[in-house]
């Protein structure tokens, strides 16, 4: 199985990135993120609200990382890459999930809260680089190895670190 492969099957597991972006003073700002199943035009989906500050600072600057932690194996997943903003109404709807309604109140416009409703925008993100920790081992394993690296001074053996860099690279 392909590094890329795994990287989005690890992704896939998690859910959640803490999405972090660069604010116009020059400040990162982190927030959670779900990420969307996948489309053509991206690696990686998420949804957001036109107006949202998150948007503002995309426009700003376009790189992103996205942090992803498992939290029953320690594993974790660090992703570089660039934004784009996308209004495209076909994407959205093939992407459309009903839970995204919670994040759109309803209002007098019957498309609130739909696949429809022209607040939502998708952030398209492309992978530039990732590095990611499998951590195949059960918890008693991982905090074993965790206590054995502290008393004998070694770095621990918690998994496979995988790095993949520029995947869009031909070949990579």
């Amino acid at each position: 199985m392909s590094t890329l492969t795994k990287l989005y099957e690890f992704i896939d597991a998690i859910g959640v990135a803490m999405m972090t972006t660069r604010r116009a003073d020059g400040h990162l700002r982190s927030r959670p993120m779900a990420t969307q199943k996948a489309a053509p035009g991206a690696d990686l989906w998420f949804v957001a609200r036109i107006g949202s500050g998150k948007l503002a600072e995309l426009a700003h600057d376009s790189h992103v990382n996205l942090a992803y932690f498992k939290s029953g194996s320690s594993g974790w997943v660090s992703v570089s890459g660039e934004a784009a903003i996308s209004q495209d109404r076909a994407t959205i709807r093939q992407l459309y999930s009903a839970d995204w309604a919670i994040w759109f109140d309803k209002g007098d416009d019957p498309r609130h809260g739909t696949a429809d409703d022209p607040r939502i925008v998708l952030i398209g993100v492309t992978v530039h680089g990732a590095e990611f920790l499998e951590v195949d081992a059960p918890g008693p394993v991982v905090l074993f190895e965790i206590a054995k690296g502290w008393l004998t001074g070694s770095e621990p053996e918690l998994g496979e670190m995988h790095r993949l860099t520029d995947p869009h690279r031909p070949g990579a």
